[in-house]
């Protein structure tokens, strides 16, 4: 009987179901001979398609339910189920585990249990194709799964249906708090009615799991360590399972250890128990209190210092050991948080021993002035900070020639090669590439093609397919397709250019690879280009831009328009007389632009709008937040070029927005201009999740010209991000440059605050941050600047964090002493109240107010 060819149609059919229905009933010949020739068809099948195709995943389940069947091993069975051709591209087929236990159920019971080891210890993801059948076999066997972490992470990546029932769970479940990846794959289950959550929660309740051991699997997990996202799941079934004041009892040395570094989530539960046990000693009190006024997490050390204060207001005893804890609060990076620490001490300074006195005493230096006069007063001594730290500027980026972050240029075939199938993944890759092929195909261009045919014969051809080409690499190896003929349609810059819909910036990227490729086909390649940068901030030296003019006029040869174009606004603004007088004796048209070039002024102006509407709005009304637009408007004298215009234009529309990041490159000495360019990725949006980041602020940082309102909101958005930290060292190195423009700064500030794009926790951290490494006179700037948008109206609600932003506001004035009153802060002291706020605003109005001096 012929075996094969009757399962043969059925897998060429992909009828699944007959397929294993066929199989099973095959006698030991039978499966010999279907086992023996499915590598064959496999071959076949794998012919049909090339290896971008993913067709072959077609043919997975049919193909794995035909070698289950008839592999006589465990091991070359284990082997054919985990081919990658069945799923080159991701994971594939997790839905033929049914089918593949139904062909296995006649094995022997001691085959399936090795075949379910050999499954588990294949694992690798949570998600791994062969998760689902390796799981059913387990619980088949009834074997214990073998120690593996994928595992474990795969078990939970299942949906917990009657997890009390499941044969796994009392293996598996101990595992659950010491296995990798099991953290990640829960981090989003925190319904505490459904999911592992609620089954695990209910299991506890029902007794068929003990309360006590997850409860200690959480801490055992938390002590193991881990990031927030790790410990995430771990950290909410731990308050979901609530422990009780005697449950959390047998933990209370652990949850002491889990104060001072575990992740804030981590120890802001511990401090939670901890404030519920009622057997601390005061060694202990004071331990946990140090670490807690030691967190980076402000909101830890406010409840530290709270927790701290309601103890000894209790047992005044304990003002014997708060003197070590409130030292080292008082270095603390917040001037709120500072304030607070002094309130605290100067309550219970009277409980105090000597020792603790001098203690406190030693550590008033780290107060701001202020703060450290009033702790001086009542500790009888100390150290007081008269004025702000000094500002240390930060080392700035050389820029001679060949600066740093501009790479050396490409010297062969082979590395232009190599740097082709590695992509442009930055714009000195671009540059470097750009430069590179015009070079070296002049030089050696039968070597450049040796080197790049190989590649290109096996990569895709599908980008020719495209309506249009818009990502700049895409016209870069349209040029090398063309160079190599391997192109699929010739002439593609004719007719893949977008038409519309992309930013200037981009559209000048496009132009530069476009006009490559189109001089690739007529071979009119030049010998060089004009653009590639002489400096990391993207600009072009002027003598190099003569000296390379002088290269074309020598060859006859003509600048490519895109090019001459970028390396205009690449010029920095500082004349060079010398490159002026050697680009006076250039005779081609080129060169006469470049005598006469000189770089053109451009006003910038941004403006808040919201939703259809434009203009300005009440800034205290929330319920436009969501729909506030920044848009720039550029006022220019055009210069008759048409990119150069188009790039200095700055339309106000939306548009694409590819290589984002390289644009500051292409207007080096034109920061503003740039900035506004980024104008509609400052805020956040939902369909915009890849908005500005502190690498763009740091391009235009360094960049050249005016810095206005553009560059300002691009640079308070950063600064109050929580997730960008590095933003403070672009504020202090282009305060170090002379160049920032402090109090549009704060304005930008105070409107991104108030319309909602920004916490003005996260703002206060940013400023204080920069106010404590040496800036505290920029920073009163920001602040004096920000506050007439921020102080509430009559009768108004203030923002929440509005006064610690006061409070910082009154520290960078006394430590840079700044004097002027500000009308705003004027009438919102004299209004009737005791709050935080009021207190805080009739401080600072009456330093600014109280002795003579500029204002700051």
């Amino acid at each position: 009987m012929d075996h094969w060819g009757e399962i043969r149609k059925l897998i060429e059919a992909r009828h699944a179901d007959r397929l294993a229905e066929n199989v099973k009933a095959l006698d030991d010949e039978g499966r010999k001979e279907v086992a023996a020739r499915l590598p064959q068809l496999l071959k076949e099948l794998r012919g049909r398609f090339d290896q971008w195709d993913d067709g072959l995943v077609d043919y997975g389940i049919v193909l794995r339910v035909a070698g289950a069947a008839t592999f006589g091993g465990a091991a070359a069975v284990a082997s054919w189920l985990y081919r990658r051709d069945f799923a080159p591209q991701w994971n594939g087929p997790d839905n033929d585990a049914d089918l593949i236990l139904a062909v296995l159920a006649d094995r022997p019971a001691a085959w399936r249990a090795d075949l379910a080891e050999r499954l588990v210890l294949r694992l690798r993801v949570s998600d791994d194709r062969g998760m689902a059948l390796a799981l059913a076999l387990l619980r088949e066997t009834g074997i214990e799964p073998p120690p593996h972490d994928p595992l474990v992470a795969g078990w939970v990546d299942r949906r917990p249906s009657r997890l009390g029932d499941d044969p796994l769970l009392d293996h598996l479940l101990p595992r659950l708090f010491e296995a990798e990846g099991v953290g990640r794959v829960l981090q989003w289950d925190g319904e505490p009615h459904t999911g592992w959550l609620g089954a695990l929660a209910a299991l506890a309740e029902a007794g068929r799991v003990k309360r006590e051991a997850l409860i200690e699997g959480c801490v055992r997990r938390f002590l193991r360590g881990g990031t927030a996202i790790d410990l995430r799941f771990f950290a909410r079934l731990h308050e979901t399972l609530d422990p009780s004041p005697a449950e959390a009892a047998s933990h209370a040395r652990d949850y002491l250890r889990l104060l001072p570094a575990s992740p804030g989530p981590v120890a802001e539960l511990a401090m939670r128990r901890l404030r519920t046990y009622d057997a601390l000693t005061a060694d202990d009190l004071a331990e946990a209190w140090e670490a807690l006024l030691l967190r980076p997490e402000r909101k830890l050390v406010r409840a530290g210092l709270a927790w701290l204060d309601r103890s000894v207001r209790r047992t005044p005893a304990l003002a014997e050991v708060i003197a070590a804890p409130l030292a080292r609060a008082f270095a603390a990076d917040s001037a709120e948080l500072q304030e607070k620490a002094v309130e605290v001490a100067l309550a219970h300074a009277g409980g105090m021993s000597e020792e603790g006195r001098a203690t406190v005493r030693e550590a008033i230096e780290l107060l701001a002035p202020h703060l450290g006069h009033r702790a001086a007063t009542a500790f009888a001594g100390g150290t007081v900070a008269e004025t702000g730290p000094a500002f240390v500027p930060p080392p700035l980026p050389a820029a001679p020639e060949r600066a740093c972050g501009v790479a050396p240029p490409i010297e062969s075939a082979e590395e232009l090669s190599r740097l082709m199938r590695e992509g442009a993944r930055s714009w000195r890759t671009w540059e470097r590439l750009l430069a590179g092929f015009v070079t070296l195909v002049g030089r050696d261009r039968a070597g450049v093609v040796a080197a790049l045919r190989p590649w290109l014969l096996d990569g895709l051809t599908w980008e020719y397919r495209q309506e249009t080409w818009e990502r700049a690499d895409q016209w870069l190896q349209g040029a090398t397709r063309s160079l190599t003929a391997t192109a699929p349609t010739p002439r593609a810059w004719q007719h893949l250019m977008p038409k519309a819909g992309l930013a200037a910036p981009q559209r000048l990227l496009l132009h530069r690879g476009a006009e490559i490729l189109r001089a690739v086909e007529e071979d009119t390649l030049p010998p060089l280009l004009l653009a590639t940068p002489t400096h990391s901030t993207g600009h072009v030296a002027a003598a190099e831009m003569v000296r390379r003019l002088e290269v074309f006029e020598a060859a006859g040869a003509k600048p490519l328009a895109a090019d001459l174009q970028q390396a205009l606004l690449r010029l920095p603004r500082t004349p060079d007389p010398e490159a002026a007088e050697r680009a006076a004796r250039l005779t081609s048209a080129a060169g006469k632009i470049l005598a006469a070039w000189t770089c053109p002024e451009v006003e910038i102006e941004l403006e808040w709008t919201c939703g259809s509407g434009g203009g300005d709005h009440d800034w205290h009304d929330r319920s436009h937040q969501h729909e506030v637009r920044l848009v720039p408007t550029a006022t220019t004298a055009p210069v008759g070029l048409p990119l150069v215009d188009l790039m200095l234009g700055v339309p106000r529309h939306w548009a694409q927005a590819e290589h984002r990041e390289w644009w500051p490159s292409t207007l080096p000495s034109h920061r503003e201009v740039a900035a506004a360019y980024l104008m509609q990725h400052v805020l956040r949006r939902f369909w915009d999740e890849s908005f500005v980041g502190p690498e763009q602020a740091r391009d235009l940082a360094r960049a050249e010209g005016p810095a206005g309102a553009a560059f300002s909101a691009l640079l308070a958005r950063v600064l109050g991000d929580p997730q960008m930290p590095e933003s403070v060292d672009v504020l202090l190195e282009v305060a170090a440059r002379g160049e920032l423009p402090a109090a549009e700064i704060g304005r930008q500030a105070g409107l991104l605050v108030a319309s909602g794009e920004v916490r003005m926790i996260d703002m206060v951290a940013a400023l204080d941050a920069a106010a404590r490494r040496g800036a505290p006179a920029h920073v009163w700037r920001i602040t004096a600047a920000a506050l007439p948008a921020l102080l509430p109206a009559p009768g108004e609600r203030p923002r929440n964090g509005l006064a610690g932003f006061v409070t910082l506001a009154v520290a960078a004035a006394e430590w840079c002493g700044a004097r002027g009153e500000i009308p705003e802060v004027r009438d919102m002291a004299v209004r009737k109240g005791s709050s935080g706020l009021l207190r805080e605003t009739r401080r600072l109005h009456e330093w600014l107010t109280g002795g003579t001096g500029q204002e700051g």
